[in-house]
Order: C-alpha cells, then structure tokens, then sequence
C-alpha cells in the first residue's frame, strides 16, 4: 500500500509560485461568489482550524499534514476555540458518567 502522505503530496493546481497561488485562489473566490480575499494562509490557516481541529483530528496530526517539523509551529494555526473547548468537555463528561 502507497504512504497516504506521499499520494497527497500532488498538486491540485499549478503552483510556480506562492504569487500565482494566490491569484488562482483569488479568481476561485469570484466564480464561487466569495467575498473574502482569499490567500495560501487563509486556506492553511482555515484547514488547520475549522476543517480539522474543529472536527476533532489531532494538533500532531494537523502539525505533520502542514509540513511542520516543530509542533509549536502549529499551535500559531491552532488556536484553541471556546467551542472547541466546551465540546471536549461535553465529550469528557460523557466519558466519565460511563464510568460511574
């Protein structure tokens, strides 16, 4: 079986500079009616904290999928969210009520 990390090291659009991504990114935005400017950090960014630590992977698992070598680098991404927060609680509560 191929590394996972490995088969998603492919590019999704043409990228000879982080410049040209981001124009790429901006005419995305128009055709889909995004009124947000949107840039490589924005989309890093949004990957790392809704997308993935909202819905519960782990900050080391986000940390190696943006290519961080030093986790303390993922954590600027990853700020921690008061939802984020109360749903680890709710899922703590309920793990502990099992255990009564």
């Amino acid at each position: 079986m191929e590394n996972p990390v490995r088969v998603l090291r492919g590019n999704l659009l043409p990228v000879a500079s982080n410049q040209k991504m981001n124009d790429f990114l901006k005419e995305i935005a128009v055709l889909c009616g995004i009124s947000k400017s949107l840039t490589c950090h924005v989309a890093r960014y949004t990957f790392a904290t809704t997308i993935t630590l909202q819905n519960g992977v782990p900050i080391e698992t986000v940390s190696r999928m943006l290519g961080h070598t030093n986790i303390r680098t993922t954590q600027i991404y990853a700020r921690i969210l008061n939802m984020k927060v109360s749903s680890d609680m709710l899922i703590l509560k309920e793990k502990l009520a099992k255990g009564k």
